[in-house]
């Protein structure tokens, strides 16, 4: 067991951080606003950690303190939660394909950002991030926590007033403003509270990924979260974590089998860089042949039933 965690700690460790970025995506669309900015959000925390542990928070050898790394994930949670606020009020004005071209502008001006900037290191971007832990599984023990307590929190969202407004904006944002509910506020707070999960994330990925650069942040990042989203299930917070988990792995294990012996070389090269096709593909028929994805809410309360009648 030990051998195992030891080889595929940064798997599983990536996996739970992308559970946690497909929920940043799946916030927005509690209110039915297809974002794409999570990706920028993510990408602006991971800079804020990277720039404050190696010009700030500098410490001698040794392991970066933990309450260092918390104080970090909340300073960029706070920034890209305000950030969310100044742009979600004019973006959000828009809807469907224009709010999701709106968002990609936005993840692509960071990233222009990024690579201009002499704080964000340019193009090479920053090295040497401390690291908090020894090894990638000891991450576990704050990036477990903080996915376990991201759930929660978006499990009783939906069953409060703040979730029923949010689905009825979903349903018909007319009717909704129609009773009282106040479509511009209930969109801006949903989008807000993901772009906060995303830089949270961000900040810790910077120090797990040791180095931060405008790859981070980009339009080939926002169709994997997409994707993760959409096929695990647009309608439950719970398809959303397990699609940011499997879409995570999948380029793993699409490289690993390209390495078996006797395929086309052809084919072993797609496996290995043809990752974004593959996504478009399953969007596709995604789309076409599970519109709300794997996880739905009928599925959970077949399940719910199930476990009752089993008891």
């Amino acid at each position: 067991m030990a051998t195992f965690f030891t080889t595929y700690g940064f798997l599983i460790v990536s996996m739970l951080l992308g559970a946690m970025l497909g929920m940043s995506l799946y916030l927005p669309l509690m209110t039915g606003q297809l974002s794409l900015a999570s990706p920028g959000f993510y990408a602006l925390g991971g800079y804020i950690a990277a720039i404050l542990s190696t010009t700030v928070f500098q410490t001698t050898g040794g392991l970066f303190p933990l309450p260092l790394l918390l104080l970090e994930m909340i300073i960029a949670g706070a920034v890209s939660g305000l950030l969310g606020i100044l742009v979600g009020i004019p973006a959000l004005r828009l809807s469907g394909i224009y709010l999701a071209i709106a968002t990609i502008a936005f993840v692509e001006i960071l990233r222009v950002l990024s690579l201009n900037l002499d704080i964000t290191g340019g193009a090479v971007g920053i090295f040497g991030i401390p690291q908090p832990f020894a090894t990638p599984i000891e991450y576990l023990w704050i990036v477990l926590p903080l996915l376990l307590v991201s759930m929660a929190i978006v499990y009783r969202l939906e069953r409060i007033r703040v979730g029923r407004a949010f689905a009825a904006i979903r349903a018909d944002e007319l009717a909704a403003d129609a009773i009282g509910i106040n479509p511009t506020f209930y969109k801006v707070l949903a989008f807000t509270l993901g772009a906060v999960l995303a830089g949270v994330v961000g900040a810790v990925s910077a120090h797990f990924l040791n180095t931060w650069n405008a790859r981070q942040g980009t339009f080939d990042a926002s169709i994997i979260y997409l994707t993760s989203v959409l096929i695990g299930g647009s309608r439950s917070f719970l398809g959303a974590v397990l699609g940011g988990m499997v879409f995570t792995a999948l380029p793993e294990v699409l490289r690993g089998m390209a390495t078996i012996q006797g395929l086309p070389i052809w084919l072993a090269q797609f496996l290995r860089d043809g990752r974004l096709i593959i996504f478009g593909v399953l969007i596709v028929l995604g789309t076409i042949f599970f519109p709300q994805g794997l996880v739905t809410p009928e599925l959970l309360k077949r399940w719910r039933k199930r476990d009752r009648t089993s008891v």
